[in-house]
């Protein structure tokens, strides 16, 4: 197979995702695996796919249902994960990142997908696609296991900015209803801020700040503001989406994938201790399979980026075929479901204009995080 052509990967009729081959741990080749799974169950979907052209091709053409589904971006340099954001965002151009993020500038795909380097993918995309006007800090929001009728809750912000104040955490609760309603289906989401106890009295002066001001939105914005949440409320059926800083929300998003690890080599070690235990565990193979496809991290890959010009997708950095393909699809719903242009008409309508161009390229300039 050559190179696709552009014409039969980016029909009228196709939703476009533009991914990023480059800077998953597992390589390119995952990636477009992952492009061919999603490939073979959604026939609306086509791509532009940014790489080293020619290792790219050697990929693509050993696959014959991407043929005229794909269109290949040669990129030679790649955004590595240890690279310090202000430097990416100064010499990043003519990365597989950078023309990635400069597809959906320009118009010729929906969203875009990448498993490299957050702090980085995170500066470009602020930097290309720009805030939407009335957020002051873009967030991360991520999906997490739970007792809920679909499985998942959402959390935000899980890294983006280590800082809120009560304006932010404004701004995340109605960015999250925005993506629960149309990311998960769910018309009229429950809120939760997220704070050291459930009374109106606890927590930091922004947090009581932020209470008053969510609860006030909340009939505007049609979602149902349920108050402060503690950390076990994260995966209980009592809310759909919790409101948090980045320093918090990540410390727990890290915290949950440490414990899950545990407790999944807790098991294996428990199962594999005597001759009776390996027996039960054949006897409850059925039972444990069910349970490792709900916690499966692979089914729900892909952290948000909330409040830019554009759909973008984090991938995580050591998914594989099947954590790239689900990265996919939540691209492919959001795009479907004409998130972005939804969630600014959302922030727009209580949100004060944001700061300008020029200091967001100062603030991410001047530091790293």
């Amino acid at each position: 197979m050559t190179d696709t052509n552009k014409s039969t990967a980016t029909g009228a009729s196709r939703t476009i995702i533009s991914v990023d081959a480059m800077g998953g741990d597992l390589g390119p080749a995952a990636v477009v695996a992952g492009i061919a799974h999603s490939v073979s169950k959604n026939p609306d979907i086509g791509f532009i796919l940014h790489g080293p052209k020619n290792d790219l091709i050697a990929l693509v053409s050993k696959r014959r249902e991407l043929d005229g589904r794909v269109d290949i971006r040669n990129a030679k340099a790649v955004v590595t994960m240890d690279e310090k954001p202000s430097h990416v965002m100064r010499h990043g151009k003519g990365t597989s990142m950078w023309g990635a993020i400069d597809s959906v500038r320009s118009g010729e795909a929906n969203a875009v997908v990448s498993c490299g380097n957050t702090g980085a993918l995170m500066a470009l995309s602020m930097i290309r696609l720009r805030k939407l006007p009335g957020v002051n800090r873009p967030a991360i929001a991520c999906l997490w296991p739970s007792r809920n009728a679909g499985g998942f809750n959402v959390m935000l912000d899980v890294g983006a900015d280590i800082r809120a104040d009560q304006q932010d955490l404004l701004q995340y609760a109605l960015m999250g209803a925005s993506y629960a309603r149309n990311g998960l289906g769910l018309a009229r989401p429950r809120i939760g801020l997220l704070n050291v106890g459930t009374e109106e009295h606890k927590g930091r002066a922004e947090l009581k700040v932020a209470h008053e001001l969510i609860s006030e939105q909340a009939p505007l914005a049609d979602f149902d503001f349920i108050g402060f949440v503690e950390g076990g409320d994260i995966p209980s059926d009592r809310v759909d989406v919790i409101v948090t800083d980045g320093f918090t929300g990540n410390v727990a998003l890290k915290t949950g994938e440490g414990t899950a690890s545990l407790i999944r080599d807790l098991l294996r070690i428990a199962f594999e201790a005597t001759p009776l235990s390996r027996m039960a565990a054949l006897l409850a193979l059925t039972s444990l399979r069910r349970l490792t496809k709900r916690i499966d991290p692979r089914r729900v890959n892909g952290g948000v980026f909330l409040g830019l010009n554009g759909t973008v997708v984090k991938s995580h950095g050591s998914a594989d075929a099947t954590g790239v393909s689900s990265a996919i699809k939540l691209a492919f719903t959001l795009s479907e479901s004409r998130f972005t242009q939804r969630l600014a008409a959302r922030v727009a309508s209580v949100s004060p204009a944001s700061d300008d161009d020029e200091q967001d390229e100062e603030k991410i300039s001047g530091g790293d995080q």
